[in-house]
């Protein structure tokens, strides 16, 4: 599932006789800072969106026709919802990785003891 916003509708006098009724938008999918996110693509709307608004775009076939109540039909996308607001966890993002630990330090090298005289 992807954010994406509908940039405008599309008109087809000629097209599947599975997406008669249908609404078809053109959608920009967006990256979370509201970027674009790749190319337009082409959706059945099944949530009455309108241009301008931030939507959810499903890009799987079988989740795009069943959600827009087809059994089986030529749908790769479409839109199920429409975004009011999206809250981030920044904390989530604030969260640094823990240092690695720090090489332990060489042990000193062991002092020789002078061997005893056995012979005394």
């Amino acid at each position: 599932m992807l954010i994406a916003r509908v940039i405008g509708d599309i008109t087809a006098t000629q097209k599947h006789p599975s997406h008669e009724g249908k609404k078809l938008l053109l959608v920009q999918p967006l990256d979370l800072d509201g970027s674009h996110r790749g190319m337009p693509v082409i959706a059945v709307d099944s949530v009455s969106a309108g241009i301008g608004d931030r939507v959810l775009l499903v890009q799987d076939g079988f989740a795009a026709f069943t959600t827009v109540g087809l059994k089986i039909a030529p749908i790769d996308s479409a839109v199920i919802g429409v975004i009011d607001h999206i809250q981030l966890d920044l904390g989530l993002d604030a969260v640094a990785p823990e240092p690695a630990p720090a090489p332990a330090e060489p042990r000193p090298a062991a002092k020789k003891q002078p061997k005893k005289n056995r012979a005394q």
